[in-house]
């Protein structure tokens, strides 16, 4: 039973997070929309949309929470098997699922005071640096390019007033 439940869970949470299963549920609200004035727009009518939504609303939570539980799973045991195999690995992050919420505070505070104390390698600087650098050039060649476009609109004629040197002086 359990594994039948989980190939519907994970076959129906995957389709139902497709582009055609949305469209197809704006589809059935706009179906259901148009059909009003022939209902005149009666409580039974309202009914229906609100006892359908409810209904798969429902339903798809249990789905959904199987989906999610399982690959929080899978993810943890691939975690677990990282921490296990890396010589410097502390073999009590194993646990953590099972630690309360102060401890793995306490940890969360260890952890960023370690990360605070590590200076970044050469190569990291270097690609800071570079970084820095791109965003200096885009920064300066949005400005150049504002610098000539109001140029050119604040000219008599604008771009047509055949005064590209200004223009073309400011972008350089």
């Amino acid at each position: 039973m359990k594994e039948y439940f989980r190939k519907i869970a994970s076959k129906t949470a995957y389709a139902m997070g497709t582009a055609s299963a949305f469209l197809l549920s704006c589809v059935i609200v706009i179906l259901w929309g148009i059909t009003g004035p022939f209902f005149n727009y009666s409580d039974t009518w309202q009914l229906y949309i609100n006892t359908g939504t409810t209904v798969a609303t429902f339903l798809m939570v249990f789905l959904i929470q199987n989906t999610q539980n399982r690959d929080s799973k899978s993810l943890h045991l691939k975690m677990d098997e990282l921490i296990r195999s890396t010589k410097n690995a502390r073999d009590a992050f194993l646990e953590l699922d099972d630690l309360s919420d102060d401890e793995i505070a306490t940890i969360d505070g260890e952890l960023r005071q370690i990360g605070g104390k590590i200076t970044p390698s050469s190569e990291m600087r270097k690609l800071h640096k570079k970084i820095q650098n791109e965003k200096d050039r885009r920064v300066s060649i949005h400005s150049a390019a504002g610098t000539a476009i109001t140029t050119m609109l604040k000219s008599p004629l604008g771009p047509l007033s055949g005064n590209t040197t200004t223009t073309t002086k400011k972008i350089k």
